[in-house]
């Protein structure tokens, strides 16, 4: 009898290893990532201005009285400082600019904006040598489902991949569907979405490999990732039944 249970004991272990170590390349980024031999970076990572962003803008020059009333300030506190005001852009996809007017932005990359305002200071001669700077103050992501930590990050660049939002959520828990994540975005007023597969190496010539301000990113739930953890579970506790009920049996019948 104890030879018996031995050998049961060694069944079972053998088993739960196999279900442990089932197939461990199914939860790897990039499995074919050696056939790719270069990647080019698409040219259009840089996100697009959009209705409803706020842009920093900010306009220096050797005479800073000059340069003083297109960049909107607010008094903080009574120490003097000044807090910058964004430009909200409107549902039109405008902001308006003192000396410049209203200037039609929705579409345009940072970018273009900068080139747009530099030109049209040293075209009507309103500032000597500009220098101008946009950012964008919500460039946000949102990651939910199976990921460790889900919520919304504010991203500290514009060339931000899916693999970045994603590690500051924490990465993908176990549950999660590698092959099957969904990315929401929002392109000139309308909602699409679509899904990319972070197993193969295809994702890197994606356009949704780059982040857009808003996207949001879903990790649904992998049934596979959980019949694997349920089975490996019900294997053990198959073979600790049948352990008991050999058990039972011997001692009745020896």
């Amino acid at each position: 009898m104890a030879k018996l249970i031995n050998q049961l004991f060694i069944a079972l272990a053998l088993c739960v290893m196999c279900a442990s170590c089932s197939s461990p390349r199914k939860i790897l980024y990039f499995q074919d990532i050696e056939e790719v031999k270069a990647i080019k970076i698409p040219a259009e990572y840089e996100p697009k201005i959009m209705k409803d962003d706020k842009l920093q803008i900010i306009v220096s020059g050797p005479d800073k009285t000059v340069v003083t009333p297109y960049n909107l300030t607010l008094n903080s506190g009574t120490n003097g400082s000044n807090s910058v005001i964004p430009y909200l852009v409107d549902s039109d996809g405008n902001i308006d600019m003192p000396g410049i007017g209203r200037i039609h932005v929705e579409g345009m990359r940072r970018v273009e904006l900068v080139d747009y305002i530099t030109k049209t200071l040293k075209v009507q001669g309103l500032v000597k040598e500009p220098v101008v700077s946009v950012s964008f103050l919500n460039y946000r992501i949102t990651v939910l489902g199976e990921v460790r930590s889900p919520g919304t990050y504010t991203m500290p660049s514009e060339r931000t991949t899916i693999l970045q939002a994603i590690g500051m959520a924490g990465d993908l828990a176990l549950t999660g569907n590698h092959k099957k994540v969904m990315i929401i975005r929002d392109e000139n007023g309308v909602q699409t979405h679509t899904t990319v597969d972070l197993t193969s190496a295809e994702v890197l010539n994606s356009p949704y490999f780059y982040m857009h301000q808003n996207d949001v990113i879903y990790v649904p739930q992998t049934t596979t990732r959980i019949a694997q953890g349920t089975s490996g579970i019900g294997l053990v506790s198959a073979f600790l039944s049948l352990i008991t009920t050999t058990i039972a049996l011997l001692s009745i019948f020896k």
